[in-house]
């Protein structure tokens, strides 16, 4: 059976917990409350796409997506993250596909553009650069990035949804 990529159903909640808390357990540059993230911004209406990707039946690989405020006022901008797959299922192109469809769906819903924290190296084959007029306080700038879908691109510092915070 191949892999499917959907949209979270509310019966994969605890599964997707389980996912983000394996995927971050041994990574670097993490606080693991990655879960307690995704799980603030459904409480708070705040996950604006949640996609899974499930191979026979389980749940390998999971994104969020939720809007961001940009200090200029830059309507219909996202944040992207956590992006999470199981361990033993990294390194097969499952984040990629993941990555793939949620930036598809951004553009398809009319957003200007997408934020996200993380490594440089492997975001950058989807577009994302570092603009050093884009600021997320605390974090070091070259891992902070962003992707505009219509060429305009804003300025000033971005903030995250209090569930961030988690």
């Amino acid at each position: 059976m191949p892999l499917s990529l959907r949209p979270e159903t509310p019966s994969d909640h605890a599964a997707i917990e389980a996912l983000i808390s394996a995927a971050f357990l041994d990574a670097p540059h993490t606080s693991h409350t990655e879960q307690h993230i995704v799980n603030g911004l459904r409480v708070a209406g705040q996950l604006s796409l949640s996609l899974v990707a499930e191979d026979a039946g389980q749940l390998v690989g999971h994104v969020a997506l939720s809007p961001v405020s940009i200090a200029d006022g830059a309507p219909d901008w996202y944040g992207l993250g956590p992006l999470a797959v199981l361990p033993a299922r990294q390194g097969q192109g499952i984040g990629a596909q993941l990555m793939q469809q949620a930036l598809a769906d951004l553009r398809q819903r009319g957003a200007a553009g997408c934020v996200l924290l993380g490594d440089p190296a492997y975001y950058r084959r989807f577009g994302f650069v570092v603009r050093p007029d884009l600021l997320l306080p605390g974090v070091p700038p070259e891992y902070f990035q962003a992707l505009s879908f219509d060429g305009r691109w804003p300025a000033g510092t971005v903030r995250y949804h209090a569930a961030f915070e988690a």
